[in-house]
């Protein structure tokens, strides 16, 4: 059991005997009555989001997660397919499960896999992954000092937003949490 104010985005919970994932909270400090904290989890049977108001002593069942070690490998039609890295059997995921993981996502991409009960419930990715550059626009030969970014576009097909200097054919590394640039890697 956790206390509420603990409770962070892509946490696992249970309530009531069904699972939620934490798809988003905020710490709510109304002028009269008691603070609370607002959540909007997604019930992972039904797939609806609903909101949650939880008072600052309330506390909450945390589920316990297996996290597996598995290497992304195709799409393979409607579903994405990894392998185990230890035993090299295959699981099949809906696109729902993987959510926009996707977007970080190459083949033969190292990835961890969570399961409660044996049932896949979703992939996390490590803090950053490294992508080449497909498309951009050539950069400014004065924009040497300034911060300004430009849109590249990345083999996995995601957008973001990267500085002038960034050019077709250059790897960079992403934060797979904020979806921003963090450098340059070296080829």
């Amino acid at each position: 059991m956790i206390v509420a104010t603990r409770i962070r985005k892509g946490m696992l919970i249970k309530l009531d005997g069904e699972l939620y994932r934490v798809h988003d909270f905020y710490h709510s400090t109304p002028g009269k009555g008691i603070p609370c904290m607002q959540t909007k989890l997604k019930n992972l049977r039904t797939g609806s989001i609903s909101d949650f108001r939880f008072k600052p002593g309330d506390k909450v069942e945390r589920a316990t997660l297996e996290m597996k070690p598995f290497e992304y490998l195709y799409q393979d039609g409607n579903s994405y397919v990894f392998m185990d890295s230890q035993t090299y059997e295959q699981v099949h995921l809906d696109p729902e499960l993987v959510g926009d993981s996707i977007e970080y996502m190459k083949p033969n991409q190292a990835v961890t896999i969570e399961f409660h009960d044996e049932k896949p419930l979703g992939v996390t990715l490590p803090k950053t992954v490294d992508l080449k550059v497909t498309h951009t626009e050539p950069g400014l030969k004065s924009a040497t000092v300034t911060n300004v970014g430009k849109p590249v576009t990345l083999e996995t097909g995601l957008i973001i937003t990267a500085p002038q200097f960034i050019d077709i054919g250059d790897i960079i590394r992403v934060d797979t949490e904020e979806g921003g640039y963090v450098e340059r890697v070296k080829a």
